[in-house]
């Protein structure tokens, strides 16, 4: 047993060492500023942070126990960076060893007809070690492994990953399949689902193990597989309902009329092809792959993946007897991929490396595969020695390569300003990455002496993409911290003629008006805000402040009677206690897309 375990726990280690810059990273300005800095909901592991993870939809998410790992470490570690990217860490590299005991299957069953015996072979062994090497060590695995945020990837992928193991347990002899296992494996898909829903489609996955490589399909018939696996599918059914619940009640999804039926099947024919291309040549990767404003099959990037993607089908099929494994490689990421891909959600992303953490383990047992192949030509005596040897040192070198890779993208990670420089300097026309970098400067340390280069980069996010909101949010706080306060006031309305409901557009404006000591123009907004969010930091107290100032100026003014109901709103708010006084210096950027309703 101590011996079985050698592998797995120096593929554990390695894997850990390449995302090692983690350790040394901050909180960044996407979505870990909503879900952490500004989220005091998850804060602790007493029954109201429980409460709240359970019934959060927060993005269109349903990931009830990733908020349940959030709050665990708020409770061990507070707001400490550190031991959040610690458990990120930790649980890929497990992640890493559980691909290992998967891959050993598959592939054993991919040279034993079907059957799994043959795992504990030095060339399946050799193949495992790779494709789990090669899924731990990828540049792709940075994006979900050194973003806080990204959490929710990898506790899906944890228990998604003992679904697939505990489901090849169940299989491994030749009848039917293990029945208690089969529920195991239900048990395991529900907390992968309850941790995000990107494993929905994992019961069509098993199905896909059972043509190729288990070969099931022959001896049994489709409908024995099926029935096999109701509580697979049971499980899967009540996921997908919450699934839709949450992105119905915490998400702004596209209307079909901006991204309709070609355009879904087009942005599913780039994510798929991307996927590939990315596994293949994981060259400037980003943060952020911007979704357009419209998607035209005939554009260039699309019409070319799309075009990519039946090919690289077509050719698959033409190989699928000689060569089965690629096509079911494929067809798995294509499963994984389907659901985000065709959904897409209002926001910025189109195609983002965090999906391929599950989709891509196809293409990491295809690599494994190969080095199997290697390893019984060897056994064979059909390579020469020089042959073999030069062959192991070339995969050694790419596996270096990949560590290394991983290693220089974490440090890119680190911090949210370098994050966005090398966005912009990947694609200097994502409107979402130039406003992002501006945002981490006046959020910096520097911060208000950076403001004005952070102003040009507004304008230049509003001039790429004038249909987005965030960016007339963040130009007016620039002018806001500059003093402009006449300045500020257009791109503040913009951002909330864009974003009629949300909450920050008029407690933005209302502060503007209220730094100005307009302080008639400031309540009103300021108190539609407080209606909005009325547990929103520093909103009460500004709202109290404009009225205090308010009714003196009446009183002042001889208007005494009106200045009443103010000085009684403010004494009902709390009065001169939960008054604060506003800074210009101090207000944050970023609207945070929570707020977007």
């Amino acid at each position: 047993m101590i011996r079985r375990a050698i592998v797995p726990l120096a593929i554990a280690i390695l894997t850990a060492v390449c995302f090692l810059p983690a350790l040394s990273a901050a909180f960044l300005n996407w979505d870990d500023n909503v879900n952490f800095l500004d989220n005091p909901a998850y804060q602790g592991l007493g029954r109201e942070q429980v409460r709240w993870a359970f019934t959060s939809v927060l993005f269109g998410h349903y990931i009830p126990l990733t908020r349940l790992t959030w709050s665990l470490n708020f409770a061990f570690g507070g707001m400490d960076p550190w031991g959040y990217h610690l458990l990120n860490v930790l649980l890929h590299a497990g992640n890493a060893a559980i691909v290992y005991l998967v891959a050993r299957r598959l592939l054993a069953a991919a040279v034993g007809g079907g059957v799994q015996d043959g795992r504990h072979q030095p060339a399946v062994l050799i193949g495992a070690t790779v494709a789990a090497l090669v899924f731990g060590m990828h540049p792709l695995r940075v994006e979900p492994v050194v973003w806080i945020t990204g959490r929710a990837d990898l506790l899906c992928g944890l228990f998604a990953l003992v679904a697939a193991w505990t489901y090849l347990r169940s299989v491994e002899r030749r009848g039917t399949a293990d029945r208690r296992l089969v529920v195991v494996s239900a048990l395991a898909l529900a907390a992968a689902l309850l941790s995000k829903g990107v494993a929905l489609p994992l019961p069509a996955a098993f199905l896909l193990l059972d043509v190729y490589p288990l070969r099931r399909l022959d001896r049994l018939g489709w409908w024995s597989l099926v029935k096999e696996k109701i509580p697979l599918l049971l499980v899967d059914v009540v996921g997908a309902g919450v699934i839709l619940y949450a992105l119905r009640h915490g998400a702004a999804l596209t209307e079909n009329a901006t991204y309709g039926p070609l355009a879904r099947l087009t942005a599913a024919g780039y994510s798929f092809t991307a996927s590939l291309v990315r596994f293949v040549w994981p060259a400037a990767l980003s943060p952020l792959y911007e979704m357009p404003a419209r998607i035209d099959p005939l554009e260039p990037r699309f019409g070319l993946a799309v075009g990519a993607a039946v090919i690289v089908t077509a050719m698959l099929i033409a190989l699928r007897r000689p060569w089965p494994g690629g096509l079911a490689a494929w067809t798995f990421s294509a499963l994984m991929l389907a659901p985000t891909s065709l959904a897409v959600r209002q926001g910025a992303d189109l195609a983002p490396d965090r999906y391929s953490y599950l989709a891509g383990l196809g293409f990491a047992v295809v690599v494994g595969g190969a080095a199997l192949a290697g390893a019984r030509l060897v056994e064979r005596g059909a390579l020469s020695r020089s042959i073999a040897w030069a062959a192991g040192i070339t995969g050694l070198a790419g596996l270096i390569g990949l560590g290394a890779a991983s290693w220089s993208f974490a440090q890119v990670w680190a911090e949210s300003e370098s994050l966005w420089r090398w966005a912009v300097e990947v694609d200097p026309t994502c409107s979402v990455c130039q406003g992002k970098l501006g945002e981490s400067l006046i959020g910096g340390a520097a911060g208000f002496s950076r403001v004005a280069e952070a102003e040009v980069l507004f304008r230049r996010a509003i001039a790429l993409r004038p249909d987005l909101p965030d960016a007339y949010f963040n130009l007016g706080t620039a002018l806001v911290i500059q003093g402009r306060f006449r300045e500020a006031e257009a791109p503040l309305r913009s951002y909330m003629e864009r974003v009629p409901r949300a909450a920050v557009g008029p407690e933005r404006l209302g502060l503007n008006y209220l730094l100005e000591e307009r302080y008639a123009d400031a309540i009103p907004l300021l108190r539609s805000a407080f209606i909005r969010r009325p547990d929103a930091p520093g909103l009460r107290g500004y709202l109290t402040q404009a009225l205090e100032a308010r009714a003196r100026q009446l009183q002042a003014e001889g208007r005494a009677a009106e200045a009443e109901p103010l000085l009684a709103e403010f004494r009902a708010l709390g009065g001169a206690q939960a008054a604060a006084q506003v800074r210009p210096d101090t207000l944050a950027p970023g609207p945070g897309r929570a707020d977007h309703p």
